[in-house]
């Protein structure tokens, strides 16, 4: 495990707090799709990715979706670190974008880390910073984005995680996550195809121009 997190860490954190992690850290692997974290769990443990990609979601009254940020190698969740350290249920729901390796830390540990090592809490302070920021990039899409700018914009970030020009997703997939109807997304995916910025599959879209 040490060289897994050298290659991935030793940018951010101590020799020594690389050790303490490989003593207390569990590695945990998941399959695209699976889920880590549902609405209401309590937090026992903190994820730090290693590869893959997670997708983090918030669930309004009605049961439909809303896609806040997705995670990649070298993040942690921010809400996560939150409901560890409050001792909190969770908001959000996360779900495995790609397969996915992590190493999750003990809670009891991140408080005690915080005043040992200054690498773990600036990791954490950059954690937090930059998962606000993302959520402030989902409320300004919501607000001042149309829908088709937000699918595009959907489209794209979803490329860059995958790293492929396909993505692999429904309609209705894709309806969950941007909180909208599927009519509306086959509409708009039409346009873009129209447009010649996609070619649509079974179940896939590439991108071309977009």
């Amino acid at each position: 495990m040490l060289s897994t997190l050298k290659q991935n860490f030793s940018h951010l954190f101590e020799d020594e707090l690389l050790r303490e992690i490989e003593t207390v850290g569990n590695i945990k692997e998941v399959s695209e799709g699976d889920k880590l974290i549902e609405i209401g769990d309590y937090m026992r443990s903190m994820p730090l990715l290693i590869s893959g990609a997670i997708k983090i979601l918030r669930e309004d009254r009605k049961g439909d979706e809303l896609l806040l940020y997705f995670l990649e190698p070298g993040d942690t969740c921010a809400m996560t670190l939150t409901c560890c350290l409050g001792q909190k249920r969770s908001e959000v729901r996360a779900l495995a974008e790609l397969d996915t390796v992590l190493i999750m830390v003990p809670v009891q540990k991140m408080e005690e880390w915080m005043g040992k090592y200054r690498g773990w809490r600036n990791f954490v302070l950059a954690s937090y910073h930059a998962r606000v920021m993302e959520m402030l990039d989902t409320i300004d899409s919501i607000a001042f984005l149309n829908m088709d700018e937000r699918l595009m914009k959907y489209l794209q970030d979803k490329s860059n995680i995958s790293k492929t020009d396909v993505i692999v997703s429904t309609h209705q997939e894709i309806a969950y996550e941007l909180h909208t109807s599927r009519v509306v997304v086959s509409r708009l995916l039409k346009k873009l195809e129209t447009m010649g910025k996609i070619a649509m599959n079974r179940n896939s879209i590439t991108l071309l121009d977009l």
